[in-house]
Parts: C-alpha cells; structure tokens; sequence
C-alpha cells in the first residue's frame, strides 16, 4: 500500500466529511445553492484542503447540487431552496496530491413533498433504500472480491425496492485524478467473474445514483453539465470514498451519522478514522 497517498487520502476525506455535513446543516427554505457551494468551500479551504471539482476542466465551482430531478453535476446558482425539496451536494477535496470524493442526499427540513401520489413514508422510503444500498455496497469492498459484487448489491437493492438504477452514470477509482480505473457501475454486467478484482489499497468511490421513475436522463439547459431525469421523477446520490484493506472496508469520507447506518448491518464495515 502506497503509504503516503493513503495518508493524504484520509486527510483529505476528513476535512471532506467534516465539510459535508457542516454544510448540509446549513440547508433550509430560504437558502440559495450558491450559499452551500461558498460556505463549503471557505470551510474546507481553512482546513488545508481545496475543493477538487475545481480540478476538473471547466468547472468552476466547488459542489455539485443535485435539486429534485437533477440526477448529477448540477452548478450550484441562485436558486432558492424550499421546504420539501431534496437535495443531493457531492463534493470532493483534494490534499497532497490527492482527491476524495462524497455524495449526500437529504430531505430539506423533511417536511411533506407536495409530489401527486406520493407521500411523506414513501420518500422517506426511497431515500432510505439509497442510503443502505450504498452501505451495503460498501461491505463488498474486500479483497479478493470483484467490482461485480459491489454492481450486482446496488442493482439488487435498488431494483428491488421498484426504483431504477441509472445505468449511465456509475462510481469509480479515486486518486491521483478525480475518475479513474475502475469503473463501478450500478449494475452487472454479464458475470461477477468477468469483472475486475478488488485488490489491497484501492480507493473507490462508491455511489448509489438511482431515480423514483424510469432510469432515462437528459442534459438539461445549456450548461453542459446539468443532467436530470427524462421523465421529471425524483433522483438521489449516495456516495463514500472507502479504502481497501486487510479487514473491513475503511470509509475515509464520513459523516457522524454513518455509524448509525453501518450498525443496522450485520457485520460492521467500517473503523472510525
């Protein structure tokens, strides 16, 4: 295991984690996607760290904002949050020569979604069913598994529950660079033994991205980076960098609740930092 890059990793994904949740507790009606994108970036920037999407070519800002039907890389602008929204921020820090890279979805003062059909138990539902879905995903980050345990948990858990994975967006290796080797999507396919093994040091970002409707997106607006769900439906990302090791699965990006997630598993996946 490359020592030093696992050092700044874990640096880098406690100021993230730290900075996540900080400011996911700033969410509430009334405040713009503006707002959470500088008081992240001042949080973290204070810390040492500096937010890696701004390492990604052509994008400016320092999170992503992902607001009802926006499924991903939403730039956060002037809209203003309001109550029974949910909301997704991803964002990631990059330290030492090295990115992390985390996802949370959240329910804006869980008050009632005025969604036709739908009411409060069943969004809660869906949020819940990503959150342990990625939990569960998480526990198959060992050695000696393969990239398709980690698809085939999310796909099962998610299909399961009657939502859709969104097949065209997927987790990935976290490095050196934002994306790398290897893909994770969020569904088999073909066999578990046709993908690539899990292997000793890996850092991966392991991300739940899935939709209360059909699985279909669409770039949205002009920007060329705002993608949305074709059909208007709901959509959440639950994201965690994890490390690779001899026991169980190190989570390097943490909230303080994700204890609580992990326990109502069987086997615990994660030690604290």
């Amino acid at each position: 295991m490359d020592n030093k890059r696992i050092s700044a990793q874990r640096r880098a994904g406690e100021i993230l984690g730290w900075g996540l949740e900080k400011t996911l507790s700033q969410i509430k009606p009334g405040v713009t996607e503006i707002a959470l994108n500088d008081f992240f970036e001042e949080y973290i920037t204070k810390r040492g760290g500096f937010p890696g999407f701004k390492k990604v070519p052509g994008y400016k800002h320092a999170i992503c904002v992902a607001t009802n039907d926006v499924v991903v890389h939403g730039i956060p602008g002037k809209r203003v949050l309001k109550e029974n929204d949910i909301i997704c921020i991803d964002a990631g820090v990059y330290m030492d020569g090295y990115h992390t890279d985390m996802g949370e979805t959240i329910r804006v003062e869980n008050g009632k979604l005025k969604v036709e059909s739908l009411d409060e138990d069943e969004i809660d539902k869906f949020l819940r069913v990503g959150k342990q879905t990625m939990f569960a995903a998480i526990a198959q980050a060992r050695i000696g598994n393969r990239i398709g345990h980690i698809s085939k948990v999310i796909q099962e858990g998610i299909e399961g529950a009657g939502y859709c994975v969104v097949r065209s967006l997927i987790g990935h290796g976290v490095g050196k660079t934002l994306h790398e080797k290897p893909e994770i999507p969020g569904i088999l396919q073909g066999t578990v033994e046709s993908t690539p093994r899990i292997v000793k040091g890996a850092a991966l970002a392991i991300e739940v991205i899935y939709t209360m409707g059909k699985a279909d997106v669409v770039y949205s607006g002009n920007d060329g980076w705002t993608i949305v769900t074709k059909d208007g439906s709901l959509s959440a990302v639950f994201e965690r960098s994890v490390l690779v090791t001899r026991d169980d699965p190190e989570i390097i990006t943490r909230l303080s609740s994700d204890s609580d997630w992990e326990a109502r598993l069987v086997t615990p996946i994660a030690k604290p930092i």
